[in-house]
């Protein structure tokens, strides 16, 4: 289990979700359960944590039993509707890659087509008998008794000895075994399931099996495999209803993003989570410090830095090649008249002239460049630790402060529900907040007004978080030691973080929907409602 979403609820509907709720309430009546994570769920619809325009879950999370469930109906589907074995039907799913709609109508227009591209049916072959009523094997060619002989669809018969290996070795060399023909050159036949059954080892069988299981999701436009480390479920997705969020949450409580199967990252898009990942490589930013803070030997070209110093610079061994660091001329041409160690009279004059500027921008570029970016990181990096640091804190609460808590202040712990809400809010908000970041790295400057709109939306947004953050962060941990509060003041507390919660929620639900309309209403700034609590 990923433990960055651990928080995430089993089978549950998505944090963007205000419809349809999953939650169990046959049992308690006061409004909380637990999940199969053992965190408190609220049974009511406000429980989401961001609001979605999507009004119902569009994705289904499969288990391996629900694949092999799904794919045997499939067969079997196909395999009544098309009065074919079931063999027969794998073959023609295989091929069509599991869409049963395209086998149907493929199939009524042109079987006979269909059963020749598929490997159902090719020449007919008559295998010759040698005088002793004996069969040759078109591998080895050994004869054997007709018993002993396998043929296939086509006619052609080999040996069961031969038929094994071409069959493992087609099963070891990968997935590619699904879709393996007859042994005899040019022959178009597919070998079937049955075959692998009756001819491999368990073990061989076993692996088949496992390719022929994954080829469902993997060659099924809507099914993908959860990207978890050790997660086996699959998620099969809808693009149904309003919006366009592929945000969706495994059983092993992995939140990803369905279609580039990158963390979930809403509000931000595919593409710019794809260029800000590209951007954090270590290697291409080492490259670009290299570039932006360094300049090359004029004689062997290797990058050097100047971080103090004077102009005076010395290549490192074998080259040693001495110059000056501003006008990468030789040092010997240097000296008093040209400015001595800490300017260069030629590097001004060229400047005047007009020669180092283009230089000279680049290199400004470059630094703006980099420090934008710094700027970006930083707080896109310290979210994403935030967010780690809560999803502690949370399992935390929920194993052990939470029956502190409850000890201390005498309630029972259904009714501590509210501080579990406050740190889930703060997870996902860390999360949205974090891509956030990404988001404005690559706003245009030159769009001031719709720059200045989202740093305000952020900024709103943000700041409301740390207020809630900082209060059931520090609050809750003094409810627990402390002697003299009472039970008033945890009343008051109550009221406080549960408003803090709605006030966060409420700004981030804002900031996503600006973000998802790319900042269209950017001209309405000044009409924004902005909540805030006088706490």
């Amino acid at each position: 289990m990923d433990s960055d979403d651990y928080y995430m609820e089993s089978g549950e509907e998505d944090l963007y979700s205000d419809g349809a709720d999953d939650y169990n309430d046959d049992d308690d009546d006061d409004g909380y359960d637990k999940d199969e994570t053992g965190f408190l769920v609220d049974d009511d619809d406000d429980s989401s944590m961001i609001s979605s325009p999507r009004s119902h879950i569009n994705y289904v999370v499969l288990k391996e039993e629900d694949i092999r469930r799904q794919q045997e109906s499939d067969i079997a589907q196909v395999s009544i509707i098309l009065s074919l074995s079931k063999v027969e039907a794998s073959v023609l799913l295989l091929h069509y890659h599991w869409n049963v709609g395209k086998v149907n109508d493929e199939w009524f227009a042109d079987d006979k087509r269909v059963r020749t591209s598929a490997g159902l049916e090719g020449g007919s072959v008559v295998v010759p008998c040698s005088e002793g009523g004996k069969v040759a094997c078109g591998i080895c060619f050994d004869y054997f008794c007709p018993i002993d002989i396998v043929p296939i669809t086509c006619g052609h018969a080999f040996c069961s000895t031969c038929w094994n290996g071409y069959i493992s070795t087609a099963i070891n060399d990968g997935p590619g075994c699904l879709m393996q023909k007859c042994p005899e050159p040019s022959c178009p036949v597919a070998v079937g399931r049955d075959m692998v059954e009756k001819l491999v080892s368990s073990e061989a069988r076993d692996k088949y099996d496992r390719y022929f299981l994954r080829s469902y999701v993997e060659e099924n436009k809507k099914t993908k495999w959860c990207p978890a480390p050790g997660c086996e479920h699959a998620i099969e997705f809808s693009a149904t209803g309003i919006g366009r969020s592929y945000d969706v949450s495994c059983l092993c409580s992995h939140s990803f993003c369905w279609n580039c199967t990158e963390d979930a990252h809403r509000p931000v898009d595919c593409d710019t989570v794809s260029q800000w990942i590209r951007k954090n490589s270590v290697e291409a930013e080492n490259t670009k410090w290299i570039l932006d803070n360094s300049k090359a030997c004029p004689k062997c070209k290797r990058p050097i830095e100047k971080n103090n110093g004077c102009m005076h610079m010395t290549c490192t061994p074998p080259c040693r090649h001495e110059f000056c660091w501003l006008c990468l001329g030789a040092w010997s041409e240097h000296g008093k008249d040209t400015g001595g160690y800490y300017t260069c009279n030629r590097y001004s004059k060229a400047k005047a002239q007009g020669l180092h500027d283009e230089a000279e921008m680049k290199r400004e570029f470059a630094k703006h460049s980099l420090e934008k970016y710094t700027h970006y990181y930083e707080r896109w990096a310290g979210n994403q630790t935030s967010r780690k640091k809560a999803i502690g804190d949370l399992e935390k609460f929920l194993s052990k402060d939470i029956v502190k808590l409850s000890d201390k202040q005498c309630i029972p712990e259904t009714e501590l529900g509210f501080i579990t809400d406050a740190w889930l809010q703060i997870i996902e908000c860390r999360r949205v907040l974090k891509w956030t970041y990404a988001y404005g790295y690559y706003l245009l400057e030159s769009e001031q007004e719709k720059l200045s709109f989202f740093e305000y939306m952020q900024g709103e947004a943000e700041s409301g978080l740390e207020r809630l953050h900082k209060c059931v962060e520090m609050e809750s941990e003094l409810f627990q030691n402390a002697e003299h509060l009472s039970g008033q003041d945890f009343k008051c507390f109550r009221t406080k973080l549960t408003n803090l919660t709605s006030v966060t929620k409420t700004h981030f639900e804002t900031l996503v929907k600006a973000l998802e309309n790319d900042l269209s209403n950017v001209g309405f700034a000044s009409g924004v409602e902005v909540v805030t609590l006088a706490l």
